[in-house]
């Protein structure tokens, strides 16, 4: 059963963060941001300028009380100990954003937008470093690589995951998750509903090597980096709708993924990609990959699925029964908690119990 935190908001809550001392940010339709503590009461609440939706709120990995937030086209960063307005204010990218992300050393932010552009910003000197513009549809989600503070990955809803490296302005690789097309034309000719693999969600293990991705076809895909390139190891049917969240646990390899069909569900992955979390830090600057002449580095290859069809059963099922706007997850008095925002102004928390 959920308990609710309530009277935070007076509308739909789009995104949650919860920072290394137990701090929850929530982020709502109307510029509405929202500071809470563990036991659910609101510290408190600010609307930022021009009411555009808060579609982003990301805590500073290294200064707990630093809080970036996206709103419309605007970055905004707060310190959460005085909550009167923003600190500052950054005007980077043309269109509305969608995802933000902070490297571990937080360095340099990243911000995706509708335009498919991610536009880092150094944090030190508050300018724009670069201008990644290699998706041809929104940008949805982007994480940078823990333990690789110049690494990042991304996806959008032209069906692309690509992997960065910031001394560069093309991808290092870039795959589409549109796997079979003649499948989906089979389906549609026999009258069934496709859905095509648009890329909403991205999350990072803490080993920095692999990483989830949620697509509107209802699948799950964890994929392993190695070197410059990386692989799809692994590919589930999680949701009945589009997978709209998915969240690497810290330290292991567990995942949770949150879904339009109103499910938040928990899945432990680490079979499947080995249970050395710890590996060693490769330079990719340095190492120079061997390639065929036939594949570029930052080309489009097919998928390599070593276990596409497997067999990956939830460890926990949450039954939600609302579309599922955004998850979070927070150790609350030693227990394990997700929490969950949808379409309502509550935020939902979960006891993590597995069965």
């Amino acid at each position: 059963m959920a308990v609710k935190w309530t009277s935070g908001h007076s509308s739909s809550i789009l995104c949650l963060n919860v920072n290394k001392e137990g701090l929850v940010a929530s982020g709502a339709e109307r510029g509405e941001l929202t500071i809470w503590n563990e036991e659910g009461i609101h510290l408190g609440q600010i609307q930022l300028p021009r009411a555009d939706d808060v579609t982003c709120v990301v805590f500073s990995p290294t200064y707990p009380s630093r809080l970036y937030t996206s709103h419309g086209e605007t970055i905004s960063m707060l310190d959460v100990r005085s909550l009167k307005g923003p600190v500052e204010c950054f005007h980077l990218n043309e269109e509305e954003i969608n995802c933000l992300s902070v490297n571990e050393t937080d360095s340099v932010l990243a911000a995706a937008d509708d335009s498919g552009a991610i536009k880092i910003m150094n944090l030190e000197n508050k300018k724009v470093s670069r201008s990644l513009r290699r998706h041809s549809n929104i940008c949805s989600s982007v994480a940078f690589r823990p333990q690789r503070p110049q690494c990042l990955v991304s996806c959008g809803l032209d069906m692309k995951v690509m992997l960065w490296n910031l001394q560069k302005a093309r991808p290092l690789w870039t795959m589409t998750l549109q796997e079979n097309e003649a499948e989906g034309a089979e389906q549609q000719s026999a009258g069934q509903f496709f859905n095509p693999p648009l890329a909403h969600s991205l999350s990072v293990a803490a080993c920095g090597n692999v990483f989830g991705c949620g697509g509107e076809d209802g699948k799950i895909r964890i994929f392993r980096v190695t070197g410059v390139k990386f692989e799809q190891e692994l590919g589930f049917k999680g949701h009945t709708l589009g997978v709209s969240q998915v969240l690497f646990l810290p330290e292991e390899y567990w995942l949770l993924s949150g879904g339009n069909d109103g499910k938040v569900l928990l899945w432990d992955v680490s079979n499947e990609v080995g249970k050395q979390l710890k590996s060693p830090v490769k330079s990719i600057h340095r190492r120079k990959a061997r390639t065929p002449a036939s594949t570029k580095r930052d080309g489009e290859p097919s998928a390599m699925v070593t276990n596409e069809h497997a067999r990956v059963l939830p460890k926990l099922s949450i039954e939600h029964g609302e579309k599922v706007n955004w998850i979070s997850y927070a150790e609350i008095k030693g227990f394990r908690r997700v929490l969950v925002a949808d379409q309502s102004s509550c935020i939902s928390v979960y006891p993590l119990i597995e069965t």
